[in-house]
């Protein structure tokens, strides 16, 4: 196997590393697309070049940026490294966006270029061609990725080399795959999703081949880990609520299961338990953000229940975390404040907005948003969003703390919960819950008598609202603004 790939003082860190995973890995499969078309690692390579000389002879170079609106396909990974092969940077677009949302997104950072569909990509392909060889810059812009816009019009987060690479060495301190080993995964989010933009350079680092699907469904995804006896299951929480309750779950050999990785959404206790038994494998609770790269906590597989049913873990080494007060300060063990994060992932900013970007990173920590509490032993635990609080009475409550007591009740699957306007007392929390049997829901004294022993008298629903799921945003996050609409004209409440 060829040496590892150069660090981004040498080279680019995408283009460099394509061009080390093309000597090591060859032919093997690196995406297997939903027809089963393979794309493998020495055709990345080729075609990646092949395109790059196209952009360049359209005069798209360093300053540049191509937006990606197609689906997640390997067309899109071709045409991904060969925007960074000519130093021009990539914004993946979700095409699960309404029209509106995408158009937002394409005025943030105005492209040269826009690639909608694969022939798109095809069509810039000069064959046998290469495009000239690229000075290093490790500032120089490689990806925007948008946040996943919950509450309002995304921002696009950039990255460079710089921040490639450390994440890359965040995620598997700069381990390379065995040559002589596959290693199967599928696509569990759009590939705009950070999940996927920043951490390319370590799937091809690792050897992976990565198997793509048409759209995530419950029945495809587990049918496809029980055929290429997938070992690892990544996504995000609501993800693994839907495999469970697929009909066929048990019917399957999921025996190759080993680990279930999951981030980007509450991971309730319940969930963390049925699916530990259930897949008889570890599963390890992820915190991160679009901002920071990623990379941020995580739970032990084999964590105590104490870490993987209540908390996101600690912070990976080289990362810093502080919650902090109103004042910037930080507070002690077990107070409620603002998450913060230190790392050389987190984002160099947000594209052409500099009034956002000077609101996030302070003196080189990154205000995540997040509110939070951690321990004497280093963990983690989340109360919600900041601007999700809301004050019943005079007091506060934290939606995510409240929906994390109600999720052990046997009779919730999820549950969200959300403030509701209230003439006397200010703000109430509604329960939203999608019931495990919906023909025997729980009422909301049972959700009350459940929670009564963990929670404050304030801080109990005072409302239920009853659904077959919680809606998510096209990245897969919790749909509050729909949820704060379902609830202030519910369909069905008891």
């Amino acid at each position: 196997m060829p040496a590892a790939p150069p660090a981004p003082t040498d080279a680019p860190v995408l283009p460099a590393t394509v061009a080390w995973a093309a000597a090591a890995f060859g032919d093997r499969p690196a995406f297997v697309d939903p027809d089963g078309s393979v794309l493998t690692y020495a055709q990345l390579h080729r075609r990646s070049d092949e395109v790059a000389a196209g952009l360049a002879r359209r005069g798209i170079g360093p300053g540049a940026v191509v937006a990606l609106t197609l689906p997640s396909v390997s067309a899109w990974v071709v045409a991904y490294v060969a925007a960074a092969k000519v130093g021009a940077a990539t914004a993946g677009v979700n095409p699960r966006l309404t029209a509106v949302e995408r158009a937002a997104c394409l005025d943030r950072v105005e492209p040269s270029v826009e690639l909608a569909t694969p022939d798109d990509v095809e069509a810039l392909d000069i064959r046998g061609a290469t495009p000239d060889a690229l000075d290093p810059d490790l500032d120089r812009p490689v990806a925007v990725v948008f946040t996943s816009g919950t509450t309002g019009i995304p921002k696009g987060a950039w990255f460079t080399d710089r921040q490639l690479d450390a994440i890359t060495g965040y995620d598997v301190g700069h381990a390379v795959g065995s040559s002589s080993r596959l290693i199967p995964q599928y696509g569990s989010t759009q590939f705009a999703h950070v999940g996927f933009t920043t951490k390319l350079p370590w799937y091809l680092r690792m050897g992976t081949t990565t198997h793509l699907l048409a759209r995530w469904r419950a029945g495809d995804v587990l049918d496809l880990v029980a055929r290429e006896r997938i070992e690892t299951l990544g996504g995000v929480a609501p993800q693994v609520a839907l495999l469970l309750r697929d009909p066929d779950f048990d019917r399957r050999d999921l025996s190759n299961v080993r680990l279930i990785v999951m981030g980007g959404a509450a991971s309730p206790p319940a969930l963390v338990q049925e699916a530990r038994r259930r897949f008889e494998a570890a599963y390890s609770i992820r915190w991160s953000s679009t901002e920071s790269g990623g990379v941020g906590t995580g739970t032990a597989p084999d964590a105590p229940d104490d870490e993987a049913l209540h908390t996101v873990g600690r912070p990976r080494p080289g990362i810093g975390i502080q919650v902090r007060g109103d004042d910037g300060l930080p507070l002690p063990h077990g107070e409620v404040g603002s998450v913060w994060i230190r790392s050389e992932a987190s984002m160099s900013g947000y594209w052409r907005n500099p009034e956002a970007t000077a609101e996030a990173l302070v003196d080189g920590w990154l205000r995540t948003g997040d509110l939070g509490s951690v321990d004497a032993t280093a963990c983690l635990t989340l109360a919600g969003r900041q601007g999700e609080m809301f004050i019943r009475g005079g007091y506060n409550v934290f939606p995510s703390e409240v929906s994390g007591v109600l999720a052990g009740h046997p009779g919730v699957a999820d549950v969200v919960v959300i403030p509701k306007p209230d003439d006397v007392l200010g703000e109430v929390g509604v329960a939203v819950v999608v019931p495990t049997r919906p023909d025997a829901p729980p009422t909301l004294d049972d959700l009350r008598d459940h929670a009564r022993a963990s929670l404050a008298h304030h801080k109990l629903p005072e409302g239920l609202l009853l659904v077959d799921e919680i809606p998510l945003t096209a990245m897969q996050k919790v749909d509050r603004r729909r949820l704060s609409a379902l609830v202030e004209a519910p369909p069905e409440t008891i």
